[in-house]
C-alpha cells in the first residue's frame, strides 16, 4: 500500500513494488493521477487499484486499510509517500511554485526573519497535517490490520534530508519531517517486539513535481546541484529501489533507521 502513490516518488514505488509481483493499493487525494497510475501499472500485467485518501483525515485513513483488505485481504508493506511542501501545495502546478518562491525572496529581501516570523500558522497547521499526522494516522491504521492478522509487515516511511538540515525558508517542512524521523523510530520500538519493522527515507533533491518550480530558477537550481556532491538531483526511482529494500526480507534485521539517498548531502 503506498500513500501518496500517484506520482513523484510514490509513483515510483507503486510501480517498482508491482514489478516484483507486488499487488498494490494507491492511496491517494488526486484520483485522476492515480487512476492513470493504476492503469499503467495493470498494462504491464500487474495487479492494482486506488482509493482516495485524504492523509490528515483518521476517517480516511481508516477506510483505506479497509480498502485494502477488500481488494488483497491482507496488508504486508506499507509506504508512506503522502506529503506536501506547504500548505497551499498542488502537485504539478510549477506555476504557483515560482510565484510563492518569489513572494518569499521578496519577502527576506526585506526581512530575513520573515519565515519564521511571519510564518502563517494556517500553514504551519496544514503541512504538519499532512505530514506528520498523515504518518501516524497510515501507521496506526495499517499496523492494526497487521496486528489482527498476527503477521508480519513493514512500513516504509518517507522523511527528507531536511529531518536533519533545516536548509532554509519556512520551518514548517522541515519540522513536520523530524517528526516523521521519530515517530518511525517511536513506532519501529513499539512494534518490533510484535513483528512490524519500521523505517524512514530520507531524500536529497529528487526530480519530482514538488521540486519542479526549484529547477526552474537557475539560482537555487545550481545551489542544490553545488551542495550535493553528485552532482546532480535524483531520480524517484532511486527512492524506490531503497524503499524496496527496506520492506524486502533482505532488510529482515533493520529496524528504527533512516536512511538518506541523498547524493551525499551529508557527506559533511
Amino acid at each position: 500500500m503506498i500513500t501518496g502513490g500517484s506520482n513523484g516518488i510514490g509513483r515510483a514505488c507503486s510501480e517498482r513494488f508491482a514489478a516484483e509481483g507486488a499487488n498494490v493499493l494507491i492511496a491517494d487525494l488526486l484520483v485522476d493521477p492515480g487512476q492513470a497510475a493504476v492503469e499503467a501499472i495493470r498494462s504491464t500485467g500487474a495487479t492494482a487499484a486506488f482509493v482516495q485518501l485524504e492523509a490528515a483525515s483518521q476517517a480516511s485513513n481508516e477506510a483505506m486499510a479497509a480498502a485494502a483488505l477488500e481488494h488483497f485481504g491482507t496488508i504486508d508493506i506499507v509506504v508512506t509517500a503522502a506529503g506536501i511542501s506547504h500548505g497551499d501545495y498542488k502537485s504539478g502546478d510549477v506555476e504557483a511554485g515560482l510565484k510563492r518562491m518569489q513572494q518569499a525572496a521578496e519577502a527576506s529581501a526585506v526581512n530575513p526573519a520573515a519565515s519564521l516570523i511571519d510564518l502563517d500558522l494556517d500553514d504551519w497547521r496544514r503541512v504538519l497535517d499532512v505530514n506528520l499526522t498523515g504518518t501516524l494516522l497510515a501507521i496506526q491504521s495499517t499496523a492494526a490490520v497487521m496486528l489482527d492478522q498476527d503477521k508480519p509487515g513493514s512500513i516504509v516511511t518517507i522523511a527528507s534530508i531536511a529531518a536533519r538540515d533545516p536548509l532554509w525558508g519556512s520551518p514548517s517542512y522541515p519540522v513536520s519531517k523530524a517528526g516523521v524521523w521519530m515517530l518511525t523510530k517511536n513506532a519501529a520500538r513499539t512494534l518490533a517486539p510484535l513483528g512490524i519493522r519500521v523505517n524512514a527515507i530520507g531524500p536529497g533533491f529528487i526530480e519530482t513535481n514538488m521540486t519542479a518550480a526549484l529547477g526552474e530558477v537557475d539560482d537555487y537550481n545550481n545551489l542544490v546541484i553545488g551542495l550535493t556532491p553528485m552532482g546532480r538531483k535524483g531520480k524517484p526511482s532511486e527512492i524506490a529501489n531503497v524503499a524496496l529494500f527496506l520492506a524486502s526480507d533482505e532488510a529482515s534485521y533493520v529496524t528504527g533507521e533512516l536512511i538518506h539517498p541523498d547524493g551525499g548531502w551529508f557527506t559533511g
